[in-house]
């Protein structure tokens, strides 16, 4: 028993460590493909497609030989997935188009609480007091390291609810349809990733073309450009699976939480690797994001530990002083007639 819990937290750690490292690398791969100091490859809708083609295709190898087995998942339930996911992409690169930094950081933290609410709606889920509290601490520590300028527009701020709320209800979907349907998370992923690839790279290059008014048929391609995608892709998958597996683990709200870890880690990143400039007021607020996931994980050791020994109250007696009374003239009778039966087979005999 030991050894099992053992291992779990081995696969659990790993779990996080491939979400980490993976999206970590991937935004430093698309921050070298896709800034002007770099290959300026504008098209982050189609270059998500192009993720999806890959992680479709290494599910369909991985199918082939074995590795994997194919579960039966209603088709009407994979399209309604689909659909959410790609309003989630879609959703918060017009965020991030129409909206300030500031606000779109913030849309980013509003998840947490959002994804409560829904668990709470959808799944009657609730929360202790610790976990709440671990919470806010995490979303104050990574808006003060992050959150700049503020400016909303009407437009910004529909895309940004609609990103929000896709965002939120897809991660919450990841681990109910596991659930459901008793299927792993890659098998999942295998099954979602062609319908995504499919409806992106269909749609990708006109969403990209009305973001960045550029077409993707006009974009050089250079070797180091196509270094950069392959590299890109080769994250998104190892990306894609550890977000599934996590997500499976543990719950959409614990994978937010602690996903902010990644926003700690680009920040360190940025500073170390691209001059990024990295405050007091920064420092701090990370020092306080790391405080509040320590937090979170504290709380939730203890919430499963309560749950798994409930406290069982002493039963009471519910009995009056009449029916004791009564019950032990029962007793005293039975008594009796017993020992009347006694005699009376000694006497016989």
């Amino acid at each position: 028993m030991e050894s099992e819990k053992k291992l779990s937290a081995v696969s659990d750690a790993g779990a996080w460590a491939m979400n980490v490292i993976s999206s970590v690398g991937i935004i430093m791969a698309n921050k070298q493909l896709m800034s002007a100091g770099g290959y300026a490859f504008g098209f982050a809708t189609t270059l998500t497609g192009f993720h999806f083609a890959v992680t479709a295709l290494v599910g369909l190898v991985s199918n082939a030989a074995g590795y994997s087995a194919s579960k039966d998942v209603p088709l009407w339930e994979l399209l309604w997935f689909s659909i959410v996911a790609n309003m989630s992409i879609t959703g918060m690169n017009f965020s991030l188009m129409l909206n300030s930094v500031g606000f779109y950081q913030i849309s980013k933290l509003s998840m947490i609480p959002v994804v409560c609410v829904m668990e709470w709606i959808l799944h009657n889920k609730h929360y202790s007091r610790e976990v709440k509290w671990s919470v806010l601490v995490v979303v104050i520590g990574v808006g003060v390291c992050t959150v700049t300028d503020v400016k909303v527009n009407a437009k910004g701020f529909i895309c940004a609810c609609s990103a929000v709320l896709s965002t939120s209800l897809q991660q919450i979907s990841i681990g109910s349809l596991q659930k459901k349907y008793s299927i792993g998370s890659f098998e999942l992923l295998s099954k979602t990733a062609p319908i995504q690839a499919l409806s992106l790279l269909f749609l990708g290059p006109f969403v990209d073309y009305f973001l960045n008014g550029k077409s993707i048929a006009d974009y050089k391609m250079s070797y180091g450009a196509l270094l950069f995608i392959v590299l890109s892709c080769a994250l998104a998958v190892f990306c894609n699976m550890s977000q599934y597996l996590c997500i499976g683990r543990f719950s959409a709200v614990s994978f937010q939480v602690l996903g902010h870890m990644k926003t700690v880690c680009v920040l360190t990143l940025g500073w170390l690797l691209f001059d990024s400039q990295l405050t007091l007021k920064n420092i701090m607020g990370m020092a306080m994001a790391v405080i509040g996931m320590v937090m979170y994980g504290w709380a939730m050791e203890v919430e499963k530990q309560s749950s798994a020994n409930p406290t069982v109250a002493p039963a009471q007696n519910s009995a009056t002083e009449e029916e004791t009374k009564l019950l032990k003239e029962a007793a005293e009778a039975t008594n009796l007639a017993v020992k009347d039966i006694e005699l009376g087979e000694t006497k016989e005999g």
